[in-house]
């Protein structure tokens, strides 16, 4: 779209995305895309800037695959997560084996979330963006934007020289996570 002057970024993004690494955080941008895609997929992050602000700086990590079978696993096959699954999870084995690196993914659809979870990202840290541009949170629509999202942004990801709360029972997932499921 932004080949033919559409802008379809959702409002607030680069903010949020901002608030997130000045907290400490860095970004990782992923994407099923063919290699035939990196440059243009580049150009778009690079150059988003909203109301002064840019995407912060990041890798842009893509699939090696040609376009065709890009398109193959992402349209016929529908499932893109086996590219992203594999992708984070050799990121994940360059660190120690007891350590996660990741702490929250941002995406678009079911099988990033997939994705997500495959890698130990905890269900309250997964933020999926719907057609509508609500962020869904635990498959319900926990905030409305990228912009009301940013407004809890300390609380969700806290500045990194600050004391760790323990995940599990930090006040984000504790509050905001569903109880679990018990079997009578």
């Amino acid at each position: 779209m932004p080949l033919v002057g559409i802008d379809w970024s959702q409002t607030g993004v680069a903010h949020l995305f901002s608030a997130i690494k000045e907290n400490g955080y860095q970004l990782l941008f992923l994407s099923a895309r063919s290699i035939s895609q990196a440059y243009l997929t580049r150009q778009f992050l690079f150059n988003l800037k909203q109301d002064g602000k840019a995407l912060p700086d990041g890798p842009v990590v893509i699939s090696p695959d040609g376009l065709f079978p890009s398109l193959y696993r992402e349209v016929i096959r529908r499932v893109p997560h086996e590219f992203k699954i594999a992708c984070l999870e050799e990121i994940k084995s360059l660190f120690p084996s007891d350590f996660n690196p990741f702490y929250a993914g941002f995406g678009n659809r079911d099988t990033d979330e997939i994705s997500y979870l495959k890698v130990g990202i905890p269900m309250g840290k997964i933020f999926i963006i719907n057609p509508k541009g609500e962020i869904v949170v635990n498959r319900r629509i926990d905030t409305k934007s990228y912009t009301s999202l940013h407004a809890l942004v300390n609380g969700m990801f806290p500045t990194m020289t600050s004391s760790h709360e323990q995940e599990d029972f930090n006040s984000w997932n504790f509050w905001k996570l569903p109880p679990p499921a018990l079997d009578f």
